[in-house]
């Protein structure tokens, strides 16, 4: 699951996870409503209300329409497909399961491995080294060039075998070297 669709997912299941704008979805479905008969059937303020409503406007799940001096809404049934077609796919819910155990697994690694933001070794399996990797290259500033001299004195504030992780970044893709100079590779974006 892409960051962007994680992102709309949780902020969809924020939204309806308040009782109040879950209510406001559940009468919207079926009919059109002004704030005033909804604070009214919903027992709260007005501006309680259009609180809950702004925030589903927001993620387009109600439209509104003028109507005189009031507004109407409804709910914007294309949305609520869209989303549940497109994130709530069996293959989405999986991805986000994996991310979660994928997350505290990379978290346990670098508790295990870092201490007072100090490597204490670089880890002998390739998955977890990989983390670490992960872990250092963003130390390195995207889009700067580095001397390998600068590099080193990075790399030495978490541990003091530079050449190895020198050498395992430029092996993993993280970083890029030319002529003594490095670089981050830009598409890493992790840890």
């Amino acid at each position: 699951m892409e960051t962007q669709d994680f992102t709309l997912l949780l902020q969809f299941l924020k939204a309806l996870a308040h009782e109040s704008r879950l209510k406001l979805l559940g009468l919207l479905a079926d009919h059109e409503y002004s704030v005033g008969e909804l604070a009214e059937l919903l027992d709260l303020k007005e501006p309680t209300v259009s609180h809950h409503l702004a925030k589903l406007l927001d993620l387009d799940l109600v439209q509104m329409r003028a109507e005189g001096t009031s507004h109407r809404y409804c709910l914007k049934q294309e949305t609520l497909k869209r989303i549940n077609r497109e994130l709530f796919t069996p293959e989405q819910v999986a991805t986000i399961a994996e991310n979660v155990v994928s997350d505290a697994w990379e978290r346990k690694v670098l508790q295990t491995y870092l201490i007072d933001n100090q490597l204490t070794k670089i880890p002998e399996t390739r998955k977890k080294r990989d983390v670490i990797l992960n872990w250092l290259v963003t130390r390195f500033e995207t889009g700067r060039r580095y001397p390998e001299a600068q590099v080193n004195t990075i790399i030495k504030q978490y541990h003091p075998d530079t050449a190895t992780l020198r050498r395992e970044l430029i092996g993993n893709k993280l970083m890029q070297r030319e002529n003594g100079v490095y670089w981050r590779v830009e598409s890493n974006t992790q840890v």
